[in-house]
């Protein structure tokens, strides 16, 4: 039997390597940063089972830059921009470094930082920023923004909301994708869509609805991405949306370190392991996993305009 430190070194430890993919796809949303290893072991690694291209997405303006800086060095990956749900109300009352759970784990990021000076005023100058990196050639999206009332309560939804606005204004006139944190908020998700006028390409990042939600934005023409939640047994209503979202609509992600798929659930994610979400995904839809991968590479490079 294995002893309590054995056990604890197979939590900590990066799950092996899947069997590749036939067909190589995307990982649509993702946060190297956050990650251990170099960006070029991470995409050597998922190159190796056929995870070929990443979305490497910004939380707020210094993990925006990096995405940007990233996706300007490296031919396999594109970059989002945004300022995440949580981090708007955290601008606005003045802590804008963080001290909270990083995006995957239900808000902000792991970062250190002094409180300093926040308002309306900051928030406008972290948006401008944002707008900048947004007209890069090599930003692909701007995201992930939306809306999150897991961790911020009433007081922080109007900044949410502000925030939310600002980032489908800028997605349209750059002519961006538009990627969407949405948690526990889900009506009120697509209400500011319909009242803002959602861009042509949006893309509800690790979608967390269920398959009445899937239709609605099947029929607005909005792209589901799944992540490796999918997988966990409490996750049937994830499940039945994938049944029945269309096919064209359909992308993966890891939203790595988090969100690691079963087998491996509470161990670090990163790209390479999509392959395991791929093959859930396709048992799913009882669909030839090759077909399926050829769908969700054509689809990403169309979401994301690359």
């Amino acid at each position: 039997m294995p002893s309590n430190a054995d056990r604890s070194a197979d939590k900590s430890a990066a799950p092996p390597l899947p069997a590749p993919l036939g067909v190589p796809v995307a990982d649509s949303h993702t946060h190297l940063d956050m990650q251990s290893g170099t960006v070029e072991e991470a995409l050597a690694k998922a190159a190796s089972v056929g995870v070929t291209t990443v979305v490497q997405v910004g939380c707020d303006v210094r993990g925006s830059r990096w995405a940007a800086e990233t996706a300007a060095a490296h031919g396999a990956v594109h970059a989002a921009v945004a300022l995440h749900p949580n981090e708007a109300p955290r601008i606005v009352h003045g802590d804008p470094g963080g001290t909270s759970q990083p995006p995957g784990a239900g808000g902000g990021w792991s970062r250190q930082g002094a409180r300093t000076p926040g308002g309306a005023q900051a928030l406008d100058e972290a948006l401008a920023e944002i707008d900048r990196l947004a007209a890069l050639a090599h930003v692909k999206g701007v995201g992930e923004t939306g809306l999150d009332y897991f961790r911020t309560g009433p007081e922080g939804k109007e900044a949410q909301e502000n925030s939310f606005r600002a980032h489908i204004e800028m997605a349209k006139r750059h002519g961006k994708a538009l990627v969407i944190h949405d948690r526990d908020a889900h009506a009120d998700v697509l209400r500011v869509l319909k009242e803002e006028g959602a861009p042509e390409r949006t893309v509800f990042h690790c979608y967390s609805g269920d398959a009445e939600m899937a239709e609605i934005c099947a029929r607005a023409g909005y792209f589901m991405s799944f992540a490796g939640n999918v997988t966990f047994k409490n996750a049937q209503n994830l499940r039945d949306a994938v049944a029945v979202a269309p096919l064209e609509l359909l992308l993966v992600e890891t939203d790595a370190p988090f969100l690691t798929p079963a087998p491996y659930r509470g161990r670090p994610n990163a790209p390479y392991l999509i392959p395991v979400t791929v093959r859930a995904m396709a048992a799913v839809r009882d669909v030839d996993e090759d077909i399926l991968a050829t769908a969700l590479a054509a689809n990403t490079a169309r979401a994301f305009g690359y």
